[in-house]
């Protein structure tokens, strides 16, 4: 086949590339061009993050790759399309006292939607889309399925759960059987230079407000009972969760459990305040189901870096659904994302809308 890889300029990426070519296939290479803000003021150094200003140096290592493994390279113009679907979600989010997964509608509306969009429009002509994420797709009764990676603390699936069967059915991910050590290992074993290049660790390394560019809004730190403890220039500038740098002194640790937009507070109280047992998600996409008619149990999570737990999942007349925990959980984030598994199968997910 004619596969279209989205090389990134990391190892994951470059061993997906070469492991398509070794199986035979006709590869292609692409790079998605994001950062539209030069000149922008920076503030601190931006290593390792999938956006930001270094993104020149990771496409001359993408171009560096491709000419090593001897297949085409493109880079496609995304930047107006990023801004638009990735940035001001994150803005709006924000501003409201959310915390928003950029990378969760980058991967689902950009990397697996706009890119290969682009490339077709450009008149690239391929077969499949692939990437280096670990994770796996397989098809069963005509459905599409999104699994787990095989590597637990790599598994990838919690950012892909938003992919529709349309992009299921078009894409391969070579790298979902594989552990990253395995995957370094075959970079060194063929003379890859980014064999061990870091990993991206998170969606942008700098100053969230250099992205957000809204002025200071002071407000109130207050705790559960409304007592004002301190006060604060921005509830953008908190997290659910959050103990370090929240600048009130205590005898016990303080954590922040709330952010209230409309009075403009950040709610701030003891670690066992950070517990809830339930939530409410929407905007559900489904993958390994069409849609959820009853109540089911399965598997949960509310951060890509933990273990799927045991919960209760209630649909709504209005496509929403409750989700009880058979444990309680710490610091459930609004606008982050809850994915639901069925052992390593993918029900889906949605946007935390409630958690109590």
């Amino acid at each position: 086949m004619k596969i279209l890889v989205g090389l990134s300029g990391g190892v994951d990426s470059s061993v997906a590339a070469l492991l398509l070519k070794q199986q035979g296939h006709e590869v292609i290479g692409a790079t998605m061009s994001i950062w539209g803000k030069d000149g922008m003021a920076l503030k601190s150094g931006h290593k390792n993050a999938c956006y930001g200003p270094d993104e020149k140096e990771d496409i001359e290592q993408a171009q560096k790759i491709a000419k090593q493994l001897g297949i085409p390279y493109y880079v496609l113009d995304c930047v107006e399309q990023y801004e638009k679907i990735v940035l001001e979600n994150f803005k709006s989010e924000y501003i409201k006292g959310r915390t928003p997964n950029p990378c969760v509608w980058c991967n689902a509306r950009v990397k697996f939607g706009v890119l290969p969009e682009m490339a077709k429009l450009s008149g690239i002509e391929f077969d499949k889309f692939a990437t280096g994420h670990y994770a796996r797709v397989e098809e069963k009764n005509g459905r599409y399925l999104l699994k787990r990676g095989i590597a637990p603390h790599k598994d990838q699936s919690y950012f892909l759960y938003r992919l529709k069967q349309d992009q299921l059915k078009n894409i391969l991910l070579p790298l979902g059987s594989y552990t990253k050590e395995e995957i370094r290992k075959i970079a060194k074993e063929n003379n890859l230079e980014v064999a061990e290049k870091p990993d991206s660790q998170d969606f942008y390394d700098g100053d969230y407000n250099e992205l957000l560019g809204i002025e200071e809004k002071e407000g109130n730190i207050v705790d559960i009972n409304g007592k004002i403890l301190g006060t604060h220039k921005g509830i953008w500038n908190y997290t659910i969760g959050q103990r370090k740098g929240v600048g009130i002194s205590s005898t016990e640790p303080l954590y922040v459990l709330e952010l209230r937009k409309d009075s403009n507070e950040v709610v701030i109280g003891p670690a066992d305040k950070t517990f809830k047992s339930q939530l409410t998600a929407v905007n559900l996409n489904w993958i390994g189901i069409e849609n959820l008619s009853n109540d089911i149990k399965a598997s949960a999570k509310i951060r890509s870096t933990q273990q799927p737990v045991p919960v209760t999942i209630y649909p709504s007349e209005d496509g929403s659904v409750k989700v009880i925990f058979d444990e309680m959980q710490k610091s459930i984030a609004i606008g982050q994302s809850v994915v639901f598994y069925d052992d390593d199968i993918v029900l889906g997910g949605g946007i935390i809308d409630k958690a109590e």
